[in-house]
């Protein structure tokens, strides 16, 4: 079975993850406690930005996708709301593989649990927030 995926909905989620970190780790909402607590200085210079945005881009819309994918397998096995499907299928892949990963892997850097617990929460709202714009323009 190949999944059918709507790629707006994939393009529409990717940029979706630059608006929650934006806002996520901007000085006034949890910037200034994640700089502090991941030892980043910035450097002031927006040309240092421009790797990790091209990253996060790619990345973002890899995710994206395979979480498109991992909806329409759960929507052709399951039925029902498609959106529900997205937001559970969303859920369970963050806790079965990007939880799992973070703890295991601060756990072995020594990273604060605060610092740990910031970027799960980051993680989970933005795999919601790509698994409800996905749900809600399903393929057709």
């Amino acid at each position: 079975m190949i999944p059918n995926i709507n790629y707006w909905a994939v393009v529409v989620a990717t940029l979706s993850t630059m608006v929650v970190g934006s806002i996520w780790y901007t000085p006034k909402v949890f910037g200034n406690y994640w700089m502090r607590a991941a030892k980043v200085t910035p450097s002031g210079r927006a040309s240092d930005a421009v790797g990790p945005i091209i990253t996060t881009v790619i990345v973002s819309f890899i995710t994206a996708w395979v979480l498109a994918g991992a909806v329409f397998i759960a929507q052709s096995f399951y039925g029902g709301s498609f959106l529900v499907n997205a937001i559970v299928t969303g859920i369970l892949l963050w806790a079965g593989f990007t939880a799992a990963r973070f703890v295991t892997h601060d756990a072995f850097d020594q990273r604060p649990s605060g610092l740990t617990i910031l970027n799960l929460a980051h993680e989970l709202v933005t795999i919601v927030v790509m698994a409800v714009i996905i749900g809600v323009w399903p393929p057709s």
